[in-house]
């Protein structure tokens, strides 16, 4: 088994997870990515501790922690007093409860980490400029190709090219997402442009009608994320790259309460953009012979319970552990989606179901009760070290 060779399709967070775990566990990992630099876009994620587990079973606890933040506390609030209606013991109460961290930090810091611990190990694990094209595959190997005229051949490839993956095409042929009549604006903020006291607790959704609004900090503190949601028709653009104007944020959250409305305000204009956000069914398989789905190109999710990059990170962690585990490629694939597909469809459909709470509950008389988040479902308790393979 150790001497097979696995290609991997997409070099964004979940590919680096399974090519670093991968490497670890003593197999050789090749990445092919489609960009000619890795630069990940987008702007801060949520590292709960099933994610923060998988990091560090690959050796890499250390420096996440450093360019992370771990928040002492979080809460829900009103979106129109900013009274708090729930708070959330975060810090030391997280690690405790489940052995690991809760972290925030910015997806370009966690993404260059990731790339610089792959190529500590192989330098030329990771090949940019090759944009995926197609497979064909026989009973003993497959063949992949990309645009530039490349053709690689593999015993085992697995498709880690995101939300919008060829490769789930070429398997499983191409769907029609739904749009659910959300949209989101997404903008970093510096921190020091804010009042202290407007930043407490450290991470916070405010929830109103139709409306829901996350913050917390990434780089050390020196800056705000946020995510602002709310229902509407009027745009059905699915990229994190489309530029937005705050004074179009400003105006969907007219008549919040002051501090968030400040954040809004404060955003550099080049830093806020926004997407439509569409809903995929999950999958009934992921694999069609030695050719698997991680990640995003597996269960592309709503974003409502912060759980996609979790659930790649997790993805790619348990898939080097089923190689380890097995004697055949075949049953590797088996392991590998006997242990992911159920909690994997679990969240994706969890993630639509939260969108539905957030956005018609009264806030008024939203409470410790109503509270639907991963770590009320049991998301965290989950180590993807240590569960079954």
């Amino acid at each position: 088994m150790r001497s097979l060779n696995i290609v991997l399709v997409g070099a964004g967070i979940a590919g680096l997870v399974a090519t670093r775990a991968l490497q670890r566990a003593g197999f050789r990992a090749r990445v092919y990515e489609q960009a000619p630099r890795l630069e990940e876009v987008g702007a801060g994620l949520t590292l709960s501790p099933n994610a923060t587990h998988a990091l560090e079973a690959i050796g890499l606890g250390e420096t996440l922690a450093r360019i992370s933040n771990c928040p002492p506390r979080g809460g829900v609030k009103h979106w129109r007093t900013g009274k708090t209606l729930v708070d959330i013991p975060r810090g030391g109460d997280t690690l405790a409860r489940y052995g690991a961290a809760y972290y925030q930090l910015h997806r370009a810091d966690l993404h260059a980490m990731l790339a610089d611990a792959v190529r500590a190990h192989d330098p030329g694990a990771i090949v940019l400029g090759c944009k995926f094209r197609g497979l064909e595959q026989d009973g003993g190997r497959v063949e992949v190709s990309f645009e530039n005229g490349e053709h690689v051949a593999a015993d085992a490839v697995i498709g880690c090219d995101g939300l919008k993956s060829e490769v789930r095409a070429r398997l499983f042929g191409r769907e029609r997402p739904r749009f659910t009549g959300y949209i989101a604006w997404r903008g970093l903020v510096p921190a020091a442009a804010l009042r202290p006291a407007s930043l407490e607790p450290m991470t916070c959704l405010s929830i109103g009608a139709r409306r829901a609004f996350t913050r917390y900090l990434v780089r050390g503190g020196a800056t705000v994320n946020y995510v602002a949601l709310s229902e509407r028709s009027d745009w059905r653009v699915e990229s994190w790259s489309v530029r937005s104007e705050v004074g179009e944020v400003l105006r969907e959250f007219d008549g919040w309460y002051a501090d968030l409305r400040a954040i809004i305000a404060a955003t550099p204009a080049q830093l806020c953009y926004k997407w439509a956000l569409f809903d995929r069914d999950p999958l009934p398989a992921w694999t069609h012979g030695r050719v698997t789905l991680l990640g995003d190109a597996a269960h592309p999710m709503l974003p409502f319970l912060g759980q996609g990059a979790a659930m790649g990170i997790e993805d790619g962690l348990v898939l080097a552990r089923a190689f380890a585990a097995a004697g055949t490629l075949d049953e590797a694939l088996r392991r590998y989606e006997a242990a992911r597909l159920e909690r994997t469809t679990f969240v994706m459909l969890k993630s639509r179901e939260t969108a539905l709470t957030y956005h018609t509950v009264d806030p008024d008389t939203y409470r410790d009760r109503t509270h639907i988040s991963a770590e009320t479902l049991g998301l965290m308790a989950y180590n993807p070290a240590t569960v079954a393979v």
